[in-house]
């Protein structure tokens, strides 16, 4: 499989190139030139297939033969080994827990999925890999574990300062070892930027090996298809109409929720659900995309101005805003909106939402207001002990912490603090 740069100024690459690189020459996101509908038998047969074997299937097209078929299902056996449940709670309104992995958070997949895929192409090279990553909460935690230990690449994660919740920073601040983390000064979209200018800067590019592990990388984005393809495996024979709602931010989970639909997954429709930082939502109504400065918010791993991942989507519909707008609904809530919400399904139901999962259930609500007959599965991408803060105002019962948060509760934060570029590539020029 080859790749395209969105921008379409610099040279179609491979999968590899793809995943080292993390971004184009011209600045563009990358793009798998084709994408082939699986067998429909597939589908039809999806029930009878363990989780490994669907996630094989769906994701060869895209690395093959780049990475060989033993090692390959060896990565995905590897990436994929807890569990994806579905909780049904109303009669037309299920969630998948997507929160299971090793820092209980779905972002445990891309990044598991992407370690392994970077330290196979780098067992033989003595040259390191430095790996940027941005987070406005959950991706530094899940890559920092998922690259810890990885031979010959380095980590260094840029967070934004008071912005993100003490588990978050605790399980990003604390592993050592190829890990560092920069505390910015600003926002998630300050962090990106710096990210993506340092990708671009000739003086560190010619001394260093850089790439991403944020959904920009086609290795960290592309496995998100297969929480859809599990979801649908448990679903198929109980709804016909099924739609997805994804508490979206960068938009790479829901992105990836696309391409598993033009793989041939029977999905009727998609639920971008928003907290105020809700440039998709907006554009929706107006064909008019105009982000602006993320705003904080309780459900923080969302709070993204400007979605790298929105071009992706365009590049799926062909930029083609009413084939779009068929498939993508939109609704942004407040943090008071996303409070209640969270009282009502634990009033209702006795399950406990995170923030980031309470707006997704609110996104399902609304779109079921206008269409009564589909079952909305709402992602709950983060366990909610990773925001006790917010749950404890909402939910009196005490919550048992699960051994993945008390592993880094009590340990002590290492962290640099920067306040912009300069002293970003400073940091990285000492390297």
């Amino acid at each position: 499989m080859n790749y395209y740069s969105l921008n379409q100024k610099a040279p179609n690459t491979t999968f590899e190139d793809a995943v080292i690189k993390g971004i184009a020459p011209d600045r563009g996101l990358y793009f798998p030139e084709t994408i082939t509908a699986l067998d429909p038998y597939f589908f039809e047969s999806i029930e009878t297939l363990s989780n490994e074997e669907i996630a094989y299937e769906a994701i060869k097209q895209f690395i093959s033969p780049e990475i060989p078929k033993d090692i390959l299902k060896s990565i995905v056996s590897e990436t994929l080994n807890f569990k994806f449940p579905i909780v049904k709670l109303t009669d037309s309104i299920s969630t998948l827990e997507l929160f299971h992995g090793p820092t209980m958070a779905f972002k445990d997949v891309g990044a598991r999925f992407m370690a392994r895929c970077l330290g196979y192409f780098n067992e033989n090279n003595s040259n390191e890999i430095t790996v940027l990553v941005a987070t406005s909460g959950d991706t530094g935690g899940a890559v920092a574990n998922g690259f810890l230990g990885v031979k010959g690449v380095r980590v260094i994660i840029l967070y934004p300062s008071g912005k993100v919740s003490n588990i978050q920073e605790k399980q990003l601040t604390t592993l050592g070892r190829n890990i560092t983390a920069l505390e910015v000064e600003g926002t998630f979209d300050d962090c990106q930027d710096m990210v993506k200018k340092a990708f671009l800067d000739d003086e560190l590019t010619s001394k260093m090996q850089l790439t991403s592990a944020n959904s920009i990388n086609v290795a960290r984005w592309l496995p998100q298809l297969f929480y859809f393809m599990f979801a649908y495996k448990q679903l198929k024979n109980k709804y016909d109409d099924i739609v997805f709602s994804v508490p979206s931010g960068n938009f790479g989970n829901i992105c990836a929720g696309m391409i598993a639909q033009k793989l041939g997954l029977p999905i009727s429709h998609f639920i971008a659900s928003n907290n105020d930082n809700n440039v998709v939502t907006r554009y929706l109504k107006s064909a008019n995309y105009n982000p602006k400065p993320s705003v904080q918010t309780i459900s923080n791993a969302m709070d993204v101005g400007n979605p790298s991942n929105f071009i992706r989507i365009q590049a799926i519909y062909n930029n083609d805003f009413y084939s779009l707008k068929s498939n993508l609904s939109s609704y942004s809530f407040s943090d008071k909106e996303t409070k209640d919400a969270m009282i009502e399904v634990y009033n209702s139901t006795g399950y406990i939402v995170d923030p980031h999962g309470a707006v997704g259930y609110l996104g399902s609500k609304s779109y079921l207001t206008n269409n009564p007959s589909a079952h909305c599965v709402f992602l709950e991408t983060a366990h909610p002990t990773k925001f006790l803060d917010v749950v404890k105002e909402v939910v009196s019962d005490d919550i048992p912490l699960p051994k993945q948060i008390k592993s880094v509760i009590d340990k002590v934060k290492v962290a640099t603090p920067i306040n912009n570029y300069l002293e970003f590539k400073a940091f990285l020029s000492q390297l």
